[in-house]
Order: C-alpha cells, then structure tokens, then sequence
C-alpha cells in the first residue's frame, strides 16, 4: 500500500522545538524545496505547503505570538 505523502523523505523532516513526546500538538517541517509542515502524529494526512518567502513571514509572525 502506498503512503499519500511517500514522496517526501523521511529524513528531511524536523520537529518542532516546541514539541515533546507528552505533547498534544506536534508540528515538523521539511524546509526543501519548498517548505511544508504536517502533524508529527499524522505523518498520512495532508501537508501545508508555503513558498519560501510565506513560510518566512510566518514564522516571523509566530514569533511575534510568544
């Protein structure tokens, strides 16, 4: 059976520093070629994808929430 996002290499994926195992929410993102960011628990379910110049802005304006 084929995974829905088994194009993307598991290796390029990195968790957030926010996350830990006791966590409820958990993100990762792959930053090549274009940045995405999907549900560390439900590495199946869809992706968010950004254009390089988007995935900067949020995460400017997701520092600014803290």
């Amino acid at each position: 059976m084929k995974q829905r996002n088994s194009w993307v290499p598991t290796g390029a994926w990195y968790k957030s520093s926010y996350s830990s195992s006791n966590a409820g929410t958990c993100v990762e993102v792959n930053p090549a070629p274009l940045p995405r960011v999907r549900d560390s628990k439900l590495v199946d379910s869809p992706l968010l994808a950004f254009s390089p110049q988007a995935f900067a802005a949020l995460t400017v304006a997701l520092k600014h929430l803290r």
